[in-house]
């Protein structure tokens, strides 16, 4: 590799050349130290050639032309969820380094695949939950490690995204049971981090169709809540809505026997404008506002691993353990009643 101010340029590869892939290339390009935005992949060669363009990258429509590139050290996968088990795999065959958006598969089987190929390649294999690398939710991790809260009681994670006065964006678009799998799989994440140690042992989802009603029989779910209970005790719930009208709304909180923690945030800065109308304050409008430094450093971490050869800080077990609990939610929902985790194989 060649160096960079005394740390070896890592290269990487995009693959999906949409909103986040986008974002993730600006950061690789400009903000992630001695990392190297070499090609953006995408079967929409337009797409491509636009984000390429940007950072004087090369531009393809054949995923393959990465995979045979000698001089790329890794891939960062973008594209839509459905494809991200077959290129974590074929990424991995080829020898490169995988950081990949989550959810890293849609099925247990597709993530135990991806776990084994790329443990069998022995290569960094990292997924993108950006909540642990958010100053505000690593400060919390940090202080429930240490003992500041005694041991977790009540948990709580949310997902508001953000909406419009008429109804979830795109709604036609969404997909069955995305709310499960691409959104409060985040939720579910974060609330196993959280409770370091404990196992889940029943999930029970309460879900509906409230925000776009007109879309139900199409298999939209825009609103659902998820009672997570771990075997340490506490009981935990993860919930969803996609219509927001305030904002970007993501938090958690932590209640233990000693005390509690609590982590993000609804304004965009702190200032506060105090007026004839009342008390006013900018609201965060997307991710990668709220988690613009996050998604940088988790990239950071994901190319120190690569350096070092290290182990990356989410990893694939990670990610299998926070698909199974949007499993369970799913099939909690389908048969309205409570699922004990080991129920999906």
């Amino acid at each position: 590799m060649q160096t960079d101010h005394g740390l070896e340029v890592v290269r990487i590869a995009l693959i999906g050349a949409g909103r986040i892939g986008t974002m993730h290339a600006g950061n690789i390009a400009r903000r992630v130290p001695a990392a190297e935005l070499r090609t953006v992949a995408d079967p929409r060669l337009d797409a491509a050639q636009q984000v390429a363009g940007l950072y004087g990258a090369t531009a393809t429509a054949d995923v393959d032309d990465v995979f045979k590139d000698p001089d790329i050290h890794a891939v960062a996968i973008t594209s839509i969820a459905a494809a991200h088990a077959e290129l974590i795999e074929k990424a991995a065959e080829a020898g490169k380094a995988v950081f990949c958006e989550k959810p890293a598969g849609l099925t247990m089987a597709e993530i135990d695949r991806a776990i084994a190929v790329t443990e069998r390649a022995g290569v960094p294999f990292q997924v993108g939950f950006n909540r642990r690398f958010a100053r505000d939710f690593a400060a919390a991790y940090r202080t429930i490690r240490e003992g500041g809260i005694g041991t977790p009681q009540l948990m709580r994670s949310i997902t508001r995204d953000p909406g419009r006065a008429d109804g979830v964006v795109r709604a036609a678009n969404v997909k069955p049971w995305t709310i499960f799998r691409e959104t409060l799989i985040h939720d579910f994440d974060t609330l196993l981090w959280l409770n370091e140690g404990a196992e889940p042992i029943e999930v029970y989802t309460r879900a509906d169709t409230l925000v776009a009603p007109q879309y139900k029989e199409d298999g939209l779910i825009d609103t659902a809540v998820v009672m997570v209970t771990f075997d340490n005790g506490a009981i935990a719930t993860a919930e969803a809505n996609f219509s927001a009208l305030y904002g970007y709304d993501v938090r958690g909180e932590v209640f233990g026997s000693k005390g509690m923690v609590t982590a993000g945030r609804h304004g965009s800065t702190p200032m506060l404008h105090y007026s004839e109308d009342g008390i006013q304050q900018r609201t965060l409008r997307s991710d990668e506002e709220m988690f613009a430094d996050a998604y940088v450093q988790e990239v950071c971490d994901f190319t120190d691993a690569i350096r070092t050869n290290g182990t990356p800080p989410v990893t694939g077990a990670d990610a299998r353990r926070a698909l199974r609990l949007a499993l369970a939610a799913m099939k909690s929902h389908e048969e309205h009643r409570p699922v004990k985790p080991e129920e999906i194989a």
